[in-house]
């Protein structure tokens, strides 16, 4: 990588909008750094900007239609005269190339991946009016080996979103490092703090090997690919040193890491280690794949200090014929001796996942194998969403393709039955003692954070009664009294705080 450190550029700010999931969060960090050791100045606001990289998402239609929606809001800034350019960038950037460009003139340029080492110069052009033409997209797992084990040594030239690190200074350089970005000798992380909350992602790995029909992710993510331990703990330092006190490590499939680096159970070795860091005081893992959650995760995950005793497990149904036409594997009971044997190590572990309703030849029998799993699972948290077809999938190609409107009814029923029973597992946790991460603390108002089964923006929240007395970041020891749908209220252990 050949980013330097300059002075800030007169009339050069960038805004950065991400939408999605946490893992473009890190990347538009990594592209904040890049921006500012480029000499450009990161504002929060689009209309404080001259240029506007919009991080989209391209998961399903509704992130996609967000995303768009999202691209022409900023466009319509520029009616003020700032800003001057809006970019997209992320997944649907990626994903789409050229014909995005071409069915949204709004946008001035459509970037992927791959311009994110030069973005600084990418913006440049755009703001000179000459900007770089858009990528033709390809798929991305074409980049890399096809067996694991061959492409750290590829990856040098290759390397996705979230890897890699910015140069160390130069000896005797005098250049301000711009605020938050990395230390200013050795190694400097590859990131720079856009949210100054107590929680932040950090990223393991990038891409996914595993080809469910549903979905066109690998595709364009590319195939999977883990960080290296050491790159993975230097920036956990930083970012406790950024006041970061709880850690969610995100992939793709979290799972799977460490396979291509020679050692498939990586993560348990490295949980302990990331637990251990000055400063952290909760190690969270999100995104488990439950064909590849291995007993020995499993244990680590419920038992080690310091690693939240919480499964985000991506279960997607629970039929066996649904499930193998969607090229998973496993059932209600796999599933449920899972859940049963975590919850034998940690009684209180949380647990969420999210599942597709109305997959095509979902028959009324497998959506009441659905309902049954969920009825015994016990889950903290679920999302239902419906199916829809995606360009490049296999599924898009099924036949027995249920109705729109019966694929909404399913949801809503589904949705109905998961209200309950999350309202009913929250209602079990009333007496127990929960450590809660403050979060926002606003006057005269009790402080709102999350419990260890409680996973950021998705899973609920706590509120701890005693205003005035807390902080954000501090991490509280309280005893849940009620509960309001998933949300719980919690009077604090006196003194047990820190």
């Amino acid at each position: 990588m050949t980013a330097s450190v300059l002075p800030a550029e007169p009339g050069r700010a960038v805004a950065l909008v991400t939408l999605g999931c946490a893992r473009n969060d890190v990347d538009s960090e990594e592209l904040a750094a890049r921006l500012e050791a480029d000499g450009w100045t990161v504002v929060a606001e689009p209309a404080d900007a001259d240029a506007v990289l919009v991080n989209t998402c391209g998961f399903i239609e509704s992130a996609k239609k967000d995303s768009i929606d999202t691209l022409l809001a900023a466009a319509d800034l520029r009616r003020s005269g700032r800003p001057q350019a809006v970019v997209a960038v992320g997944c649907l950037a990626e994903r789409y190339g050229v014909e995005l460009a071409s069915s949204l003139p709004e946008a001035d340029a459509v970037l992927g991946f791959d311009d994110y080492p030069a973005i600084g110069d990418r913006l440049r052009s755009v703001l000179a009016g000459s900007p770089p033409a858009p990528h033709v997209p390809s798929d991305r797992r074409r980049l890399l080996p096809v067996s694991p084990v061959e492409r750290p040594g590829a990856a040098p030239g290759a390397l996705p979103p979230g890897h890699g690190d910015l140069p160390a200074q130069p000896r005797g350089s005098m250049a301000p490092l711009p605020p938050g970005v990395a230390p200013a000798s050795g190694p400097r992380v590859l990131r720079r703090r856009l949210d100054q909350g107590p929680m932040a992602p950090l990223k393991l790995a990038s891409g996914c090997d595993r080809r469910c029909t549903f979905c066109a992710i690998p595709s364009y993510r590319g195939a999977f690919i883990s960080r290296r331990p050491a790159e993975i703990l230097h920036e956990a330092r930083w970012l406790a040193a950024q006041g970061v006190r709880e850690l969610v490590l995100v992939s793709e499939n979290s799972s799977s890491y460490g396979k291509d680096l020679g050692d498939g159970r990586l993560l348990e070795t490295l949980l302990p280690e990331l637990a251990a860091v000055e400063g952290v005081q909760r190690v969270r893992v999100s995104y488990l794949q439950p064909a590849e959650t291995r007993p020995s995760l499993v244990e680590v995950i419920a038992s080690t200090t310091g690693v939240a005793a919480y499964f985000d497990l991506s279960f997607q149904h629970a039929s066996a014929g649904v499930l193998r036409r969607m090229r998973r594997f496993g059932g209600t009971e796999s599933f449920l001796e899972l859940l049963a044997g975590a919850r034998f190590l940690a009684p209180a572990a949380g647990a969420r996942s999210n599942v597709i309703v109305g997959f095509p030849g979902e028959t009324e029998d497998d959506l009441a194998e659905l309902e049954r799993f969920l009825t015994l699972a016990r889950l903290d948290a679920v999302g239902v969403f419906g199916y829809s077809d995606e360009e490049g999938t296999e599924a898009a190609t099924h036949g027995d393709k249920i109705e729109p409107a019966q694929i909404r009814a399913r949801v809503e029923r589904v949705s109905r039955l998961v209200e309950e029973l999350t309202a009913q597992r929250a209602e079990e946790r009333i007496g127990e003692v929960v450590e809660v991460l403050v979060e926002t603390v606003e006057p005269g108002q009790p402080a709102e954070g999350r419990a260890e089964h409680q996973g950021p923006e998705v899973d609920g929240t706590t509120t701890v009664d005693g205003p005035g007395r807390w902080r954000v970041g501090q991490l509280v020891t309280a005893v849940v009294v009620s509960a309001s749908g998933v949300d719980l209220v919690a009077e604090p252990v006196p003194g047990q705080y820190r």
